[in-house]
């Protein structure tokens, strides 16, 4: 009895281990879903194109050297200009993104550090007659000093209440540059200089020093985040308490995301005081920051290349939309809101390899 028992134990078991080595690479659903295999993709072939283009490793490469050769396919003044406030505008969204997006601190008040950028440079060339280049390091002191002053002792606050302070941070900015004599008041700054021209158009070599530095600082900013140091990031934005749990000293690493941010934001102020020649208080309202935040947002929080899709996005199409005249903002503010109807992860939301990988390794040794 035992011995027939046993035998029809031993006869069901090796037949559900012939079943399940038959069924191959078995799919386990849910709960209450039941067990199939996987379902063809139903995305059409443009869209599985277009994926592939976009997780492609050479898009970076394409648009920067894009960027680079924009002068050669059109160097009139209006298109140089514009694609140079764009390329200063992608700086401060992927620095703002390292604030917001990889460590998930609320930040209303980044334009604070794009005025210290820009006043700091400026008062360096006009008052000194010091070489704009050589101002840059000056502009990183000051912006990491602004990121001290501001970051020290607010950082341990979360939320709203960091929004807050921030907000408040950036209009203390912009009231003292306007009410101080020394940086010009109401009128501001007027005669920067800019980086030279190195024997050719003034706005060409300039855009040429933006597209460089913007192009540098958007690989920095990509391999930060894929670093040690991005990772605590991302712990700490998705759950603080448990990373502190883990080990992680919260504090700190938040500080360096906020130090990182100012540094950023100072390096596009160097950028864009040379670029308009003249800056006043107006230039660094709050509407800066709240649209630097909207690109964040609109490309996909955390993801380098999203990020510099939202914030062309956002610099480019008030332009391409000129011709609407008076309803281009209306039609601007439209395009924003169905894009986060349909899109609310962002254009190009942050992705995560593991699974992937995991994936291959799996097929790879079965083989």
């Amino acid at each position: 009895m035992n011995d027939e028992s046993t035998l029809r134990a031993g006869e069901e078991a090796s037949a559900y281990a012939g079943a399940v080595e038959e069924r191959g690479r078995a799919n386990v659903a849910l709960a209450g879903r039941g067990v199939g295999t996987p379902k063809p993709s139903r995305r059409p072939a443009a869209g599985r194109a277009l994926s592939g283009v976009l997780a492609s490793r050479w898009l970076g490469p394409g648009v920067a050297l894009a960027a680079l050769a924009l002068p050669y396919l059109n160097s009139s003044t209006y298109v140089i200009r514009i694609a140079a406030d764009a390329l200063i505008f992608v700086m401060l969204a992927v620095g703002l993104n390292i604030v917001v997006g990889y460590c998930g601190l609320l930040d209303l008040g980044y334009a604070a550090f794009f005025a210290i950028g820009a006043y700091t440079s400026g008062l360096l060339s006009t008052r000194y007659g010091w070489p704009l280049i050589a101002t840059i390091p000056v502009v990183v002191a000051a912006a990491v000093a602004g990121g001290l002053l501001i970051g020290g002792p607010t950082l341990r606050l979360r939320s709203d209440y960091l929004a807050i302070v921030t907000l408040g941070f950036g209009e203390i900015i912009r009231i003292t540059a306007n009410n101080l004599d020394f940086t010009g008041g109401p009128d501001g700054l007027y005669g920067i200089p800019g980086f030279g021209d190195f024997g050719l158009r003034s706005d060409i070599a300039l855009y040429w020093v933006t597209a460089v530095v913007v192009c540098l600082a958007v690989l920095f900013a990509g391999r930060l985040g894929r670093g040690r140091l991005g990772r605590a990031w991302r712990f700490v934005r998705e759950d603080e308490d448990a990373a502190e749990a883990m080990g992680i000293h919260t504090y700190r690493v938040k500080f360096a995301a906020y130090i990182a941010g100012a540094v950023f934001g100072g390096l596009a102020g160097v950028l864009f005081a040379a670029h308009q020649t003249a800056i006043s208080p107006p230039s660094f309202n709050f509407l800066w920051s709240a649209l630097i935040l909207m690109a964040v947002v609109l490309g996909g929080m955390g993801s380098t290349p999203g990020v510099v899709a939202g914030a062309l996005a956002i610099s480019l199409l008030p332009e391409l939309l000129r011709g609407a005249e008076n309803w281009r903002y209306l039609i601007f503010g439209l395009l924003l809101i169905v894009a986060m109807i349909f899109r609310p992860q962002g254009l190009l939301p942050a992705r995560t390899g593991e699974a992937r990988r995991r994936g291959r390794r799996v097929r790879g040794g079965a083989s």
